[in-house]
């Protein structure tokens, strides 16, 4: 985190600073933790072994299987957002649809799992809309004030343009700044946001991405699985040993391609014929695959759904499976409803928003783990709730109700009789009535 004192009044030697800071830290951080997830693994890197030596890379990609198994049962369901002002809920499914933004809440949760945090740009484009995407750390930071709140001052944006030279942009709570490669100031506009309009969604306060853990164990087991396919090449080449007797070339080659040996002559039972064999390390070696594959989803805290007993597992058996990967949902959804708040709040203060400046304090966030339900067991629950709890209440026990308040408008509306032969009323029939 970026920290400066409220009052910083940012100079191009500043900002210069602060992107070399961000920018080691994407050398040491951030890259690795991409090369990671994207299959480009220690292994691959290391020293290349003699010429003859068996010398395979395999690559097994937990850091991928672990992003996305999390990704998906935190928000393989997207997120459902309520408001008891229909005017609002109204504005904010337009600006969902809008800005496509399952899928941008699906990357910026990515995002999270992958590096420990990432950030959502908030702006208003051609048609005068307000835009909404999802940006990596790589190429972005926010500079807070040493205020116990962490207030945001700056968010900072650069990239490399086609010129292959650095530029960007920085936010104020008022106004966006753009700069050149030298951090040199070269144009600014008004924003009407009413606060830095880049906001950091975090996987947890420590902003520790899923893998990152066991980052040293995933290249171990890659290099403990490699071994044992050179092992397996070795024994595939195992030498020949002939001891007591002298084989010419041609009968090298017969050896070779008959696969029949057949050595005669007065000395014949002293020739001794073996393939050299080094000591077999198999059980210690799957034992130490085992023993690591196990760590890896143990401290990761991600349940490997692959796993034989996930098939059979009942209700509260697969909850208490997946109780570990839930406690690192239920931490992350915190800090995700907190951005949240943060969008909403910013798009409030907008002169063309339909909110009012308070209106995102009554947003509802509805999150839903991405796990197989059991239809009858949910309708069993709800049914028993019945006189105890709200419609609305039993409602949400229900995995197949998408809206609630959606659900009760049906249901009002299906309860509310229907005289099917009535008519309207007409000057001849002032009371309507049937046929």
């Amino acid at each position: 985190m970026f920290i400066l004192p409220s009052d910083t009044i940012m100079t191009p030697d500043t900002l210069g600073d602060l992107i070399k800071q961000h920018q080691k830290l994407v050398t040491d951080k951030y890259e690795p933790l991409k090369n990671l997830y994207e299959g480009d693994h220690k292994i691959l890197h290391e020293d290349k072994k003699a010429q003859y030596k068996p010398d395979n890379r395999i690559v097994v990609n937990f850091a991928k299987y672990i992003v996305d198994t999390l990704n998906g049962f935190f928000i393989g369901i997207p997120i459902k957002t309520s408001h008891e002002d229909k005017k609002v809920q109204e504005y904010i499914e337009l600006l969902d649809a809008y800005n496509d933004q399952d899928d941008n809440n699906a990357e910026l949760s990515k995002l999270c799992d992958i590096y420990g945090h990432g950030y959502e740009l908030l702006f208003t484009d051609e048609a005068s809309q307000v835009g909404l995407t999802y940006v990596s750390p790589m190429e972005a930071f926010i500079v807070h004030d040493e205020s116990i709140r962490r207030r945001p001052l700056f968010g900072v944006r650069y990239y490399t343009n086609s010129k292959n030279e650095l530029e960007g942009s920085y936010s104020t709570d008022e106004k966006i700044v753009y700069f050149d490669k030298d951090f040199k100031m070269t144009e600014e506009e008004a924003h009407y946001f009413g606060g830095v309009p880049l906001i950091e969604y975090q996987e947890n306060e420590e902003r520790i991405g899923s893998f990152e853990t066991v980052d040293t164990m995933i290249n171990a087991y890659n290099k403990a699985l490699s071994e044992k396919a050179n092992d397996v090449d070795y024994y595939a080449d195992a030498y020949l040993s002939i001891l007591g007797a002298v084989l010419d070339e041609d009968t090298l080659d017969r050896l070779r391609d008959s696969r029949i040996i057949n050595l005669k002559g007065n000395n014949a039972d002293k020739v001794i014929v073996e393939f050299l064999q080094k000591p077999d390390a198999d059980g210690t070696q799957e034992n130490l695959i085992d023993r690591l594959e196990q760590l890896i989803f143990q401290i990761s805290m991600v349940a490997n759904i692959n796993d034989e007993s996930f098939g059979n597992a009942s209700g509260v058996a697969l909850a208490y499976k997946l109780q570990a990967m839930n406690n690192l949902a239920k931490t992350k959804e915190r800090k995700f409803i907190s951005a949240l708040n943060q969008r909403y709040r910013l798009i409030s203060n907008l002169p063309n928003s339909s909110m009012g400046v308070d209106d995102w304090l009554k947003i509802k966030y509805r999150f839903t783990r991405n796990v197989p339900k059991n239809i009858l067991e949910e309708a069993q629950v709800a049914q028993a709730l019945a006189g105890i709890t709200s419609q609305e209440t039993q409602l949400s026990v229900l995995s197949v109700v998408d809206n609630v308040s959606d659900e009760l408008e049906k249901k009002v509306k299906e309860e509310t009789p229907i005289d099917l032969f009535a008519r309207e009323a007409s000057p001849g029939n002032p009371d309507g009535g049937g046929y």
